[in-house]
């Protein structure tokens, strides 16, 4: 049997002492949660491009690869025990005003303190932006062995 795992790319956006999240909906990954604007890296991209995609199709700005700068990255096992790797870049600079760009997707985008998320949050989301807090640029979630070692 062979396992892979899905690779995301989420954005930590920051004004200021915010970071900019989105509520999911309609998308059967975590709706009515928060998240930060994220998304799948397609097979013919890099990562830094597929940042630069999704900020465009979720959020309407433009980002260059000079805006963005690898932040984290964490090795997700969720509860489904599905793999995912998830690239967290952070930006606080861009081309445009951030706005709900996929109204199908997402009910809602608003700026919150980075230190302080919404309980209702996406556990994979807390995680990558704690890292990015403390400075870590390598993290795991979710995964037997690390919750032994806890």
């Amino acid at each position: 049997m062979i396992y892979l795992s899905h690779v995301d790319v989420l954005l930590i956006a920051t004004r200021g002492d915010e970071v900019l999240l989105a509520r999911r909906a309609n998308t059967g990954y975590s709706d009515g949660l928060w998240n930060l604007p994220s998304g799948k890296l397609d097979a013919d991209e890099d990562l830094e491009a597929a940042m630069i995609r999704e900020a465009a199709e979720e959020l309407g700005i433009t980002l260059t690869r000079k805006d963005i700068r690898m932040a984290a990255s964490l090795h997700v096992r969720t509860p489904d025990e599905v793999g995912r790797v998830g690239f967290f870049f952070h930006a606080d600079r861009w081309v445009g005003e951030p706005y709900n760009a996929e109204p199908d997707k997402c009910s809602d985008l608003r700026w919150f303190p980075i230190g302080q998320l919404p309980a209702d949050t996406v556990p994979y989301t807390s995680a990558g932006v704690d890292l990015y807090l403390r400075g870590e640029n390598f993290g795991l979630y979710g995964w037997p062995t690390q919750l032994s070692e806890s």
